[in-house]
């Protein structure tokens, strides 16, 4: 059960849903976001938890979202925007069950509102849907060379995996959690060793804190992007070993940012009650490798981010999403190239560890 589950809802009101369950030690956490379909009518958030594993029928509170914050609020502060004979519901008894790798939903409110729906999940391999085009190191560097002008961000991986956040890959789903708990215990211990007081009131400096601990190794909602391929590059073949001489390739992603900008809201919430996925420049506190590294960040909400960019392409004459693979048998030539671009380990990483790891990519063999 445990995952993120999106698809339609139908009953007395049709529309998007998406469900986000964790399994803690002995009980089931769960968050829904409802989007009906008819933009006149609120979004709601459903929180519950199943406090017996065994038990598939619980209750949920259930709160309406206010349109111009995207925060859960309360009925009377927000229902003079809506129809005068328009009722929102409080609570609601919900029944859940897997069947055939499919979620069952079934809701009752306490107005009498009934909600039916079907829902899939990715399944948990890591591969990528998208095939990639095979070019050696010389022909990307002709391509990228050939395409300066466009406007694209890139993202280094060892392998074609599928693009997920670090928090996503650690089998964490509900980010309310993650803001409320992690964000807190983090910005408590971290006050005492940064230059800086992050105000995570602010939503600048909040944006640079999650920037900050995403760079060294929180797993976060973001996903780091760059608007270098090469430093993409320098990202896609570092963790290859020196020497390597086998017939695995090493993926480069370049996402259309300009175009999915112009199209789709960008929203600075990092959980907003509606799936997104939006890019966003962070200010650089404290965190000296957003300069050298270019970095751009995508924030969302969503675990399977390719499945999600892919269906907005399905009737789209605009690629927003592209990936290049490089044999990384390469890497030692890759690696060579990028040092005389001046993209290495001790200019990626500002630090005792970068200039380490640079020397030691050249008076080691491996």
């Amino acid at each position: 059960m445990k995952g993120q589950w999106i698809g339609k809802y139908s009953g007395s009101i049709d529309g998007n849903i998406m469900v986000n369950i964790d399994e803690e030690e002995n009980h089931i956490e769960t968050v829904a976001y409802i989007n009906p379909t008819d933009r006149n009518l609120p979004n709601s958030v459903a929180i519950g938890a199943i406090k017996n594993i065994k038990e598939k029928t619980f209750n949920v509170d259930v709160f309406p979202v206010d349109p111009k914050t995207w925060l859960i609020c309360e009925w009377d502060d927000i229902k003079h925007l809506y129809p005068a004979d328009f009722k929102h519901s409080k609570k609601a008894e919900v029944s859940l069950i897997t069947k055939d790798g499919k979620l069952l939903l079934n809701a009752n409110t306490d107005i009498g509102a009934q909600l039916v729906s079907t829902l899939q999940k990715r399944g948990e391999d890591d591969g990528s849907k998208i095939l990639g085009k095979k070019m050696s190191w010389n022909n990307f560097k002709s391509n990228i060379s050939e395409n300066s002008k466009s406007k694209n961000l890139f993202r280094g991986q060892k392998k074609p995996w599928r693009l997920r956040t670090s928090f996503h890959r650690r089998g964490r789903y509900r980010i309310n959690e993650f803001t409320n708990k992690d964000v807190k215990q983090l910005h408590q211990r971290l006050s005492a060793i940064t230059s800086h007081y992050f105000d995570l009131s602010n939503p600048d400096q909040n944006g640079a804190f999650f920037n900050l601990i995403q760079h060294h190794g929180y797993p976060t909602p973001l996903l780091d992007w760059t608007y270098s391929p090469y430093v993409a590059a320098f990202f896609a073949f570092r963790d290859w070993p020196i020497g390597y001489s086998g017939e695995e390739n090493c993926r480069i992603y370049k996402f259309n940012f300009d175009a999915w900008k112009r199209i789709y809201p960008q929203n600075k919430l990092l959980d907003p009650p509606f799936p997104h996925l939006s890019v966003i420049e962070f200010i650089a506190i404290n965190n000296p490798r957003l300069v050298p590294q270019q970095s751009v960040t995508t924030i969302t909400n969503i675990d399977d981010i390719e499945t999600y960019v892919l269906e907005r392409e399905m009737g789209s004459d605009i690629k927003f999403l592209e990936a290049i693979d490089i044999p990384a048998k390469e890497r030692d030539t890759a690696m060579r190239d990028l040092r005389f671009m001046g993209i290495s380990a001790g200019s990626m990483f500002p630090s005792i560890d970068g200039v380490c790891e640079e020397l030691r990519e050249c008076n080691f063999e491996s």
